[in-house]
């Protein structure tokens, strides 16, 4: 195997198995490995079966390869699972802009989630708040009797909160704060929210109602940042500057209006979705923390900040990241094995850090096309190839009948149609 390396210049003009090639050389993956990423029916229906209620099929997804990523001073090759055809393309080009300008710099906090227990019909609020706080240790050690496992391997319950809501639905939350190590921990946080209840009942007076964990992992954030000279930025007929002034631009009408941001912050979660999916993480999870994140001051605002200093464009990005490298279907699905090898991370950290650095890519990519020429033309020529699927389009004549649409300024079925009737006629 040669050395692990992000860059495979022309990755993406190679046919599958020549890529293939590639994978098995870069990444030392074996035939079975290959064989995995060959045949999506390697999730069995027996085992889908078991995974969910009411199966009935297995769906298939494209996994792409994000490359060009430099984080840290690492390589990293990110698989991301995504239909959307400009996604991978757009972060690739921008993870090897940013890499020109000497890469990613990111870092995440330790794995603490939190797990609310919210309590009615509490007779003395007062002093049954006061009476959580003075059996902090004794609501910690029960916390983590549920879990002593993990408490042995450095993690556990480390933290007691305590909030009082008034009208008009007065109630006690208990937060029980857990570091959950490597696993995402939500099976974990939940069992802790169900061990404590009758302690907390009984301190309180009142009913514990729901026992579950938080998505807004607020405590378990993961940051990316990146410097790029302004002139790695010029081309169409734009200048550097003028580019890097256009982001700044369009980052600005993200933290101010609301309508914008959504948008912003959807095309950040693009990267951010295809890497959780791809590892395995529950990338729902992950959206709803970021979009709570995303509006944490009481107005819904940008993930992202862009600005511009001594002649370089800066980028940084922050939001919470709740995933994990152990535990979920990890165990029990074959292909998130494969790409979890392709990306080697060691650490839910690490993994943090990679997504939060795809985000900030994806944001990069999204920015940069709109400040530009437009974020219609880059999706069109990569839109085309689908259009020429959905008319019936097959192998050679995809790319063809794509070429055609864009020449013709016209991605539709309908042309497409009659475009791949006289190619098939002429063959």
């Amino acid at each position: 195997m040669s050395e692990r390396s992000s860059r495979i210049p022309g990755f993406y003009r190679l046919d599958v198995d020549a890529r293939h090639g590639k994978l098995r050389e870069q990444f030392g993956l074996s035939d079975e490995d290959l064989a995995v990423l060959r045949d999506a029916s390697r999730l069995d229906l027996g085992r889908a079966d078991k995974m969910v209620e009411n199966c009935v099929g297995v769906f298939g997804l494209p996994i792409g390869l994000g490359l060009n990523f430099l984080i840290n001073g690492r390589d990293y090759a990110v698989p991301m699972v995504v239909e959307e055809p400009s996604v991978v393309a757009a972060v690739s080009n921008m993870a090897r802009t940013v890499r020109q300008g000497g890469g990613f710099t990111a870092d995440a906090d330790p794995s603490l989630m939190i797990g609310q227990v919210q309590v009615l019909d509490v007779p003395d609020s007062d002093g049954a708040v006061a009476r959580l706080r003075a059996a902090r240790e004794r609501i910690i050690d029960k916390a983590n009797a549920v879990h002593p496992n993990m408490k042995r391997r450095g993690g556990g319950a480390r933290d007691l909160e305590v909030r009082c809501f008034g009208e008009p639905y007065p109630m006690i939350v208990v937060h029980i704060i857990a570091d959950c190590g490597e696993a995402m921990g939500a099976n974990a946080i939940n069992a802790m929210a169900e061990g404590v209840a009758p302690l907390i009942e009984e301190l309180t007076g009142g009913r514990v109602n729901l026992r579950i964990l938080s998505n807004l992992a607020d405590r378990r954030r993961a940051r990316a940042r990146c410097r790029i000279p302004e002139l790695l930025l010029a081309g169409n007929g734009f200048s550097g500057t003028d580019v890097a002034e256009g982001i700044v631009q369009a980052y600005r009408f993200a933290a101010v209006d609301p309508y914008r941001a959504a948008t912003h912050n959807k095309g950040i979660m693009n990267g951010v979705d295809a890497v959780a999916i791809a590892t395995g993480n529950d990338w729902r999870s992950v959206e709803a923390g970021a979009h709570a994140f995303a509006a944490r001051d009481g107005r819904y605002t940008s993930l992202t900040k862009w600005w511009r200093e001594d002649g370089h464009l800066h980028g940084s990005i922050e939001l919470p990241m709740a995933v994990g490298v152990v535990g979920g279907s990890t165990n029990v699905h074959p292909t998130i094995r494969v790409m979890r090898k392709i990306l080697a991370v060691e650490s839910a950290a690490e993994l943090g850090m990679v997504m939060a650095s795809v985000g900030l890519a994806q944001n990069l990519g999204a920015l940069r096309a709109l400040a530009t020429e437009g974020i219609q033309r880059g999706h069109m020529s990569l839109h085309a190839r689908q259009i020429a699927l959905a008319a019936g389009a097959e192998g050679d004549e995809v790319d063809v009948v794509a070429q055609q649409l864009v020449a013709m300024g016209k991605i539709k079925v309908d042309v497409a149609r009659d475009l791949l009737a006289g190619i098939q006629q002429v063959g």
